[in-house]
């Protein structure tokens, strides 16, 4: 059981190489993440990169589907980084200048940031098992991972309200 589980978060997890060298066009997801206003639960230009991916040779099939999927939550696995770091480096702020009378931000921020991947994996593993009887299932967990990685980039920067 564990091993199927273990298998399922490798299928889904985002992957910057791919073996058809299916490409997105990472400037339509960093204008994505710029022009998504302050508050914004999900961004109405999240998919834009994986759907001109798609449009490449073998990117419609479902292999290259989830490639392209990947290759755009790569990209916002990288905004989340930089989002978290930058973060990380105002709550540190806030922390050294005695702003944190209750609770170290930047502690609480790391525990909420690694809970937060662990829920990500294993919710996206749950949808993918949901789905584990049909092609789809790759997808469906690739997908998962895309928005939930856009919008944690966009709740990290929002927690600076920037």
């Amino acid at each position: 059981m564990k091993r199927g589980l273990m298998m399922a978060a490798l299928l889904c997890a985002p992957q910057i190489g791919t073996a058809q060298d299916l490409r997105i066009d990472q400037q339509i997801v960093r204008d994505c993440f710029e022009n998504t206003e302050i508050g914004a639960l999900y961004p109405i230009c999240l998919g834009e990169a994986s759907g001109q991916c798609q449009e490449q040779p073998g990117g419609s099939t479902t292999i290259g589907i989830s490639e392209c999927i990947q290759a755009e939550t790569a990209m916002w696995d990288v905004i989340l980084n930089e989002e978290y770091k930058w973060t990380q480096m105002a709550n540190e702020t806030a922390d050294e200048q005695g702003l944190s009378q209750v609770l170290d931000r930047s502690d609480a921020l790391r525990d909420a940031q690694r809970a937060w991947i662990a829920f990500r994996d294993a919710d996206c593993t749950a949808r993918y098992a949901m789905w584990q009887d049909g092609t789809i299932r790759t997808n469906v967990g690739a997908n998962c991972h895309l928005t939930m990685t856009a919008q944690r980039a966009i709740e990290l920067r929002d927690m600076r309200g920037q």
